[in-house]
Formats: structure tokens, C-alpha cells, sequence
């Protein structure tokens, strides 16, 4: 009996102790998260965001790719111009198929880093036209560059990079194709005005050409510079470019999915001097919708020449882009 028992004693331990060096072993085969650096935190703020929350301005540059990615060709909001060769325009839209950031960071002492990101963007215009009376598919394949300053301030000192800095500063920013044709050396946005609710003065100026001299403090730190855009808000923006081509470009107000899909409304052109290069001015108003998501979001506008949209030929494409961020509260 007293064998048994000290068997059994004896098999129990054994047993606990095979165990304890199993689960010993996996423990040290596990691969551990790496530690990141206080720039490989910024870097990641920046590309994937700071968490899930619209109201969050540290998550305003992570959401370019979704903001701009199409997915294809979509409806704009407004029917398109009639122009040939092509008859008129049924849909177009950026397919982004490949992202590359590169960062620049420069630190200003220990509480302060400042970052150039430079965001390359490749894929393809899909444009779904009627050519010559048929329904016809035109892809046009481009690079897009932006650029967009954010500064980071420290306000912890712990082991964890999370627990240490916050977005303090972000700016507008610039953007254009670099391929097939130069953006802004055909057509350049240079001011952008928004008004609000029939003001007859613009509620908010923004000048370019760089419109990454445009800077915001981020509601994290005090800052209110953010453009208030509430729902129902009646907006109208004005548009002002330089152009090198005759034919009318193509403006257009983008912003970003949502459960509506994306959206997008091209601009009428209001005046125009100057015989080369043309300085234009394009208007459009409209509504924020009445259940626009609470939180920060970047608006977008481009400038496209005639060519980009209403000719066939794949190396005819030249764009300009200005991303604003924008906030609805209420």
C-alpha cells in the first residue's frame, strides 16, 4: 500500500515537472516584441495611427491611403463636363496598389520632433468614359507625392514611447503626380477660401503654393485652428490656380469613405485672366451632411488638367492635390 501510494506520489511530480520544463521551453522560444525607439513610435503614429477613435487628430495622416484610395472608378456627386474626344465622363478614381513613406525627423532637444513625411503614392486613374458613343475603360497609370510637416511633443518620461509623446502640430499638405506629367508644372492650386452660411467674407484663408506652411494645433494641446465644419453647415469654397493650358481644368472636393461610399464634387469655373498662364477661379457650394461622423477628417482638393480626364492617351495626366484637415463637432 505505502508503494502505491509513493508510485503514484512519485508519478504526480514527475508529471509537474515535465510540464513546468514544456511550458519553460515554449516561453523561451516565443519570439518578444521588440522595444520601440521614440522614432519608430512617431513613425508609427503616423502610418497606422493612434487609435480607433475619429475624434483623435494624431490618426489625420494615417487616414490619407483610405481617404484617397477609390478602389477604382466612382460617381461624382455632380454630372461631369461634356468635352471630346471624350463625349463625357461616367466615373473615374484613384486604385492605389503601392505606399511608401519616408520620414524625416529632427529633433529640437528632448521635448520637441518635428517630421517631414513624404508619402508616395503609385497606381492607377481608372476612368470609365463614353468614347466616340461607347463605354469605354482608359487607365492611366501614376505616382503621386505628398508632403505634410507633424510636430510630436513629449510629455512623459517612462520606458513606454506611447506614454511620451502626442501629435502637437500637423499641417496641410501638398501634393502632386509626379508621373506621367508633373503636376504643378500644368496646373497649381495656389489659395483655397471657405465660407460658411452665406458669409460674404471667407471664414477661413489657406495660401499656397506650399500649403504645408498651413499649421494647426492639435486639440490635445489647446488648439482650436482646426476649420470647424459642423453638419448641416452650408459651405461654399472657392478654388484659385495657375494654369499652363488653354481647355478648362478639372476641380474637384474629395473626402473620404464612408458608409455612403466616397465622394467627390467637381467645381464650376467663375472667372479667368490671363492668356498663359490662365488664373482661374473655381466655386462650388454645398451641404456637410446631416450625419457626418464626429471627429477630424481631411478635406481634399485637386486640380486636373483637361487632358488627365478627357484624353485617351496614358501619358496625358497631370494633377494637384491640397489636403486641409477639418473637424465636426456637433
Amino acid at each position: 500500500m505505502r508503494l502505491s501510494i509513493f508510485i503514484k506520489t512519485f508519478l504526480l511530480t514527475l508529471f509537474f515537472a515535465v510540464i513546468t520544463v514544456y511550458i519553460s521551453g515554449c516561453d523561451n522560444n516565443t519570439t518578444q516584441p521588440t522595444a520601440m525607439t521614440d522614432n519608430e513610435y512617431v513613425q508609427n503614429v503616423i502610418s497606422s495611427g493612434y487609435d480607433n477613435n475619429y475624434g483623435n487628430e494624431d490618426n489625420l495622416m494615417s487616414q490619407e491611403y483610405y481617404d484617397l484610395n477609390n478602389g477604382g472608378p466612382v460617381f461624382d456627386n455632380d454630372g461631369g463636363l461634356n468635352m471630346n474626344p471624350v463625349d463625357s465622363l461616367y466615373k473615374w478614381g484613384r486604385r492605389i496598389t503601392g505606399v511608401n513613406r519616408n520620414y524625416n525627423v529632427t529633433d529640437q532637444g528632448d521635448t520637441i520632433k518635428n517630421v517631414l513625411i513624404t508619402t508616395t503614392f503609385t497606381g492607377n486613374y481608372m476612368i470609365l468614359a463614353y468614347v466616340n458613343g461607347n463605354l469605354d475603360t482608359i487607365i492611366k497609370p501614376y505616382t503621386e507625392v505628398l508632403k505634410r510637416n507633424a510636430v510630436f511633443k513629449r510629455i512623459a518620461r517612462t520606458s513606454y514611447p506611447r506614454q511620451n509623446w502626442r501629435l502637437y502640430q500637423v499641417s496641410a499638405f501638398e501634393g502632386e503626380t509626379s508621373h506621367p506629367q508633373t503636376g504643378s508644372s500644368e496646373v497649381q492650386i495656389t489659395k483655397v477660401e471657405i465660407y460658411k452660411n452665406g458669409s460674404q467674407s471667407p471664414s477661413y484663408t489657406f495660401a499656397g503654393p506650399d500649403f504645408t506652411n498651413t499649421v494647426f494645433v492639435t486639440k490635445y494641446f489647446g488648439g482650436t485652428g482646426l476649420p470647424q465644419l459642423d453638419r448641416n453647415d452650408h459651405i461654399q469654397v472657392k478654388i484659385y490656380t495657375t494654369s499652363q493650358l488653354d481647355p478648362v481644368d478639372y476641380v474637384a472636393f474629395h473626402w473620404a469613405k464612408n458608409t455612403y461610399g466616397f465622394h467627390r464634387i467637381p467645381f464650376a469655373l467663375e472667372n479667368q485672366s490671363g492668356s498663359g498662364p490662365y488664373y482661374r477661379v473655381y466655386t462650388k457650394s454645398f451641404n456637410i451632411y446631416g450625419a457626418h461622423m464626429l471627429g477630424a477628417f481631411n478635406a481634399y482638393f485637386s486640380a486636373s488638367t483637361h487632358e488627365s480626364l478627357y484624353e485617351t492617351e496614358t501619358g496625358k495626366f497631370a494633377s494637384d492635390l491640397v489636403g486641409i484637415p477639418f473637424k465636426v463637432t456637433r
